[in-house]
């Protein structure tokens, strides 16, 4: 797995390859990301459980006990589930975000798969959203992209577009502030 620890590295990249290549052997990849997914939403969903997960003031028995319950009745189990208490045990927890983005670059270069951001002034339509995927996969040698959607009024109209570590600012604010400059300039 040389080619993985390139693109991963770290605590988070460790343990990130270590459940991906168990998850890859075991076949469920697929189960193991939507867990990991459910867990980020409910950390970044929850004041007090983020503070848990970021606080080194909880022993690793206090905080099994507690995410014993919290991925009970998340419905995370198996591996995911096992993984998780892994980490509080290891005394990890406050690096399961960079763990949990790890296991995805993983996921997405094993599937030949690219991430993109998409922020839009409005609600993009369906044939718009296709659209733009094609046009995505195509500007990336074919590959698969899985979309994040975001609605932000305050860029006006237009896209901006964050695809891996490249951003395509196509945003009308972004245009009229440029232009704003550039009339200064001349002024």
């Amino acid at each position: 797995m040389a080619q993985d620890e390139s693109i991963v590295s770290g605590v988070g990249g460790r343990y990130a390859v270590a459940l991906y290549e168990l998850a890859k052997e075991q076949g469920l990849t697929d189960q193991v990301a939507k867990d990991l997914e459910n867990f980020a939403a409910l950390v970044a969903g929850s004041k007090d459980l983020k503070r848990f997960v970021s606080a080194p003031i909880y022993s690793a028995e206090e905080q099994l006990r507690a995410l014993n319950d919290i991925l009970a009745q998340a419905g995370i189990s198996g591996i995911s589930a096992n993984f998780v208490k892994l980490v509080a045990l290891k005394r990890r927890l406050t690096h399961i975000g960079d763990i949990i983005a790890d296991f995805h670059k993983l996921d997405d270069q094993d599937k030949g798969r690219i991430r993109a951001e998409v922020t839009a002034a409005v609600p993009l339509k369906d044939a718009h959203v296709e659209a733009l995927k094609s046009a995505l996969a195509e500007a990336t040698g074919g590959k698969s992209v899985a979309l994040a959607l975001k609605v932000d009024p305050g860029i006006i109209g237009g896209l901006v577009v964050k695809l891996g570590s490249r951003m395509i600012d196509g945003s009308l604010k972004t245009k009229l502030n440029s232009l704003r400059t550039r009339l200064k300039e001349v002024g």
